[in-house]
């Protein structure tokens, strides 16, 4: 594969999901997206925009309503879900929210198992891969221990390392970050700008952190189901610039709030400063506009 070759590919792709036979919610709207080989791509929007089932669309675990999906140039979009299940195992890397991990497996059998079930690797080839991947990550000395036995980072790791296992054209990521604490979030999202460096791994990110969306290389938007270009991102933003209260009825009943909270607290025998405080941030707002 050349560094600029596409890996995913979606051509007008929609998504309707019926609630009932008349009432139906467009989860995406004619959606043209290219990933190239290489990225990290980041995709961003509010709860209800429509990444989840962009991300489920890429990973072929949902189909369009209408469009296209094509993946390492292959058009996977009518293929049956036999042959889904095997591209998914030989072709793509997943790592969720909640790690995903099996909990009766340690972490080297949890990194082993892709492997093995694609049938190309022997036991002792798989052993031998998911202790190098697990040092990759940099977990190797909890090779042997269950997921209840590891910290949300170390469990996330762990997921990562079985993500890669089969060499993956590429690794869709669903909040990776959203269940761990700040320093392995920062552990993880090194992970991730150094595998992309060093060694080309491609990224589908999905998040609403703004850390994780830093190391992007790009950051596609939705809203309402549709990617949001630059342009139409200026025109939101021009359009929620505009004040649609009237500020000076919003003013005045703060104001009488503070009077009233006032007489409260003189009644109790309260230290008044703290409305005094918020009364002269009223009045320095009201001297500036």
């Amino acid at each position: 594969m050349r560094s600029d070759e596409e890996v995913i590919r979606l051509v007008n792709v929609s998504k309707r999901y019926y609630l009932s036979s008349s009432v139906y919610i467009d989860a995406l709207i004619n959606v043209n997206l290219t990933i190239r080989m290489g990225e990290i791509a980041i995709v961003m929007g509010p709860s209800g925009s429509g990444k989840t089932t962009l991300m489920n669309i890429m990973g072929t675990l949902d189909k369009p309503t209408s469009g296209r999906v094509i993946i390492d140039g292959v058009d996977v979009t009518d293929a049956d879900e036999k042959y889904l299940s095997k591209f998914r195992l030989e072709r793509l890397g997943f790592v969720f929210q909640q790690y995903n991990l099996i909990s009766q497996l340690t972490a080297l059998e949890n990194v082993m198992l892709p492997m093995l079930l694609t049938g190309k690797y022997t036991k002792d080839e798989a052993r031998e891969k998911a202790r190098l991947l697990l040092d990759l990550v940099g977990v190797g000395e909890f090779a042997n221990n269950r997921p209840s036995q590891l910290s949300g980072g170390q469990q996330q790791r762990v997921a990562i390392a079985r993500a890669l296992a089969n060499d993956p054209s590429f690794i869709i990521m669903d909040e990776p970050t959203g269940s761990i604490d700040l320093a392995s979030s920062y552990l993880i999202l090194d992970l991730v700008k150094l595998l992309n460096k060093a060694i080309g791994v491609t990224f589908v990110i999905a998040t609403h952190n703004m850390e994780v969306a830093a190391i992007g290389s790009r950051i596609i938007y939705l809203r309402g189901g549709r990617i949001v270009s630059e342009s139409d991102l200026a025109r939101i933003k021009e359009e929620f610039s505009k004040l649609r209260v009237d500020q000076l009825t919003v003013i005045k009943s703060y104001l009488r709030i503070l009077d009233l909270e006032e007489k409260r607290l003189r009644r109790l025998g309260q230290d008044l400063g703290e409305i005094e405080r918020r009364r002269d941030l009223v009045n320095s707002f009201i001297g500036s506009t």
